[in-house]
C-alpha cells in the first residue's frame, strides 16, 4: 500500500481526498499546512505528496522549495486554484512533478498519482543491466564495452521505461503521459520519431530490441 501525504488547508477538500484515496487503495496522511506536513515526513515514509498552494504558515511553493533544497525527492502533485501559466512554471522550477487546477477531477487525480508512482519507482532503481549494456538513469547514459553515450533526456526516459518492463506493451497514450506529461501537446508522431531514433542508435546492440505491436504500441525485448 502506498502512503499519500495530503497537504490541504481546506478541511472539506482534505476529507474528500482522503475518502477518494482510501477507496482507491492508498493510505492517506492529512496535513493542514506545510509545517504539519514536515512533521508527518519526519515520522512516516511517504510515497507521494498531493500539495495545495495557498495555505497558512507555509504555502505549497515554500514547502516544495524546502523539500528539494534538503534533497527530499518524493514526487509532488501540486493542486491549486491558481491556473496561470506563470504559477505552473514557478512550481515546476521549484521541483514539483505534476500540476492540477481546482476543481479536481477525482479520476484524473488518481491517474496522475499512478503515473507519478510508476515514474518514481523506475527512477529509484537508477540502473538497468542487460548483458554488457548499462543504462544509468542519473547520468542519462548507455554504456557498453567501455564506451558511454549520453542520450537526449526524452529518448533516454523512453528507452529506460521500455527496458524496465521487458515484454510489456505500452500504448502511445501511456508513453505520452509518463514521459512527456499529462498536459503535453505531444502527438503520436513525436513518439514514432523517438522510437526510430532509438532503433537507429542501437541497431548494432544484440542485447535488446524495441518492437512495434501493431494497433497497440511498443515493447522492449531483452535478448541478453
Amino acid at each position: 500500500m502506498f502512503n499519500v501525504l495530503i497537504v490541504e488547508d481546506d478541511k472539506n477538500t482534505r476529507r474528500l481526498m482522503q475518502a477518494v484515496l482510501t477507496g482507491a487503495g492508498y493510505k492517506p496522511f492529512p496535513a493542514a499546512d506545510g509545517d504539519a506536513a514536515l512533521d508527518v515526513l519526519d515520522t512516516t515514509h511517504i510515497d507521494i505528496i498531493i500539495l495545495d498552494v495557498m495555505m497558512p504558515n507555509m504555502d505549497g511553493f515554500e514547502f516544495t522549495k524546502t523539500l528539494r533544497e534538503n534533497k527530499i525527492m518524493t514526487p509532488i502533485l501540486m493542486v491549486s486554484a491558481k491556473s496561470a501559466p506563470a504559477d505552473k512554471k514557478y512550481g515546476f522550477r521549484l521541483g514539483i512533478d505534476d500540476y492540477m487546477t481546482k476543481p479536481v477531477d477525482e479520476e484524473e487525480m488518481l491517474l496522475r498519482i499512478k503515473a507519478l508512482l510508476r515514474r518514481s519507482r523506475i527512477a529509484s532503481e537508477h540502473k538497468i543491466q542487460i548483458g554488457g549494456v548499462t543504462l544509468d538513469y542519473e547520468a542519462l547514459t548507455v554504456a557498453k564495452d567501455g564506451k558511454s553515450e549520453l542520450l537526449p533526456k526524452k529518448e533516454f526516459y523512453l528507452l529506460y521505461k521500455l527496458l524496465s518492463y521487458p515484454d510489456i506493451i505500452f500504448t502511445r497514450l501511456q508513453i505520452m503521459d509518463e514521459i512527456w506529461g499529462y498536459d503535453s501537446e505531444t502527438d503520436e508522431r513525436t513518439i514514432n520519431v523517438h522510437i526510430n531514433r532509438l532503433r537507429e542508435r542501437f541497431k548494432d546492440f544484440p542485447e535488446f530490441e524495441i518492437v512495434t505491436v501493431r494497433g497497440l504500441g511498443y515493447k522492449a525485448i531483452k535478448k541478453a
